[in-house]
């Protein structure tokens, strides 16, 4: 039991010894000014004129907050609520008190999804973007492409009921059934990606390993110098990786021409498109039908893959530290996710290069 009431100041000492501690997201706060967002968010959600009475709501920045902490942890919008009560480091990060009202979990859902049907999520990400350049971290040096398979829940559909779906209808058992309707999820696909297999004890390849995976693809583009998402695609799983480098994929504003990709991304539309545009392919060539790959060919792959795995360390940073996952229904709430994903990235990017700036 506690010996005595514990008091403002012992709630104010123990910031102290968060702080000196290193709290992470108090230098988050030091490095991104939220209040830029304020003007973006305010005229996205235009409430009913205040005179009329009732209670007044919370805060846009604060519910902002609460859900770049969820991106950044990949828990619940329940367990942000019960975290922003229960940790003081939270707490301060989203500007409140031991007195102050929390936003619960449905206020936020609602916040969010106002955000998604008024399409302010982009406009969120651009005003990011230009801060971070704004700050000194203009994209530089090239641009690397590449894509990630973000798993949904699973959909446990009849072959009738999946061919359905595929050619853009709704099945004719689930018109009648609006609940049922409400849980399924139409915009995901089934898609397979293959692993590496480890080689026999003989040293012999073995065939590599199939995955099936329901969700999403989550396209990006890192420059190079900086490694901050610049752009951003949302699609099923089963979408094509190359035909995205040619609906926005691209950033027009990088200092330097070349673009580094994988196999997916090497096409005749894509070089043509590149040239076109300005920009220098650094992208991996194919390995030819029935024949073995020259050695100039592999030599450029090998010197093209250790610049073009620097964005595999987004991916890495998104799914196992911040645990990347949609557990949602449909795209338009799957694209909220990972671009508020791919936000918090950019805020903890940015406030590693800046502590990194003060070190050297």
């Amino acid at each position: 039991m506690l010996d005595h009431q514990p008091g403002f100041w012992d709630f104010e000492e123990r910031l102290r010894s968060l702080s000196a501690h290193g709290d992470p997201l108090e230098a988050l706060s030091r490095t991104v000014d939220f209040e830029i967002f304020r003007p973006i968010l305010e005229r996205a959600l235009r409430r009913s004129d205040p005179s009329k009475g009732g209670r007044p709501g919370f805060d846009v920045v604060l519910k902002f907050k609460m859900l770049v902490l969820q991106a950044l942890h990949g828990v619940s919008l329940e367990q942000t609520e019960y975290l922003v009560r229960d940790r003081l480091s939270w707490m301060r990060f989203c500007g409140l008190g031991l007195s102050d009202r929390v936003p619960d979990a449905n206020t936020v859902w609602d916040f969010r999804e106002a955000l998604i049907a008024s399409k302010t999520l982009d406009k969120l990400f651009i005003r990011l973007d230009r801060a971070i350049g704004e700050a000194g971290y203009q994209a530089m040096s090239g641009q690397i492409l590449d894509a990630t398979l973000v798993a949904a829940p699973k959909q446990r559909n009849r072959e009738d009921e999946r061919e359905a779906i595929k050619s853009g209808r709704v099945p004719k058992d689930w018109k009648n059934q609006p609940a049922k309707l409400r849980q399924k999820d139409r915009d995901a696909r089934w898609t397979v990606k293959f692993a590496k297999a480890r080689k026999r004890e003989d040293g012999k390849n073995q065939p590599d390993i199939a995955i099936p995976t329901f969700g999403y693809k989550s396209h990006i583009s890192v420059d190079r110098r900086h490694r901050i998402i610049r752009r951003q695609i949302v699609t099923h799983a089963a979408a094509h990786d190359g035909a995205r480098l040619r609906e926005g994929l691209i950033d027009p504003d990088n200092f330097a021409s070349g673009v580094w990709a994988d196999t997916a991304y090497r096409s005749r539309e894509n070089e043509t498109y590149l040239e076109k545009h300005g920009k220098v392919s650094r992208i991996h060539y194919k390995k030819p039908k029935g024949k073995p790959m020259a050695n100039n060919i592999k030599r450029g792959n090998a010197t093209k893959s250790k610049i073009r795995a620097h964005i595999e360390h987004v991916f890495a940073d998104q799914k196992a530290r911040m645990g990347l996952a949609v557990r949602t229904i449909g795209i338009k709430r799957a694209e909220a996710t990972i671009i508020l994903a791919n936000m918090a990235y950019n805020m903890k990017r940015w406030d590693w290069l800046d502590r990194r700036a003060v070190l050297t």
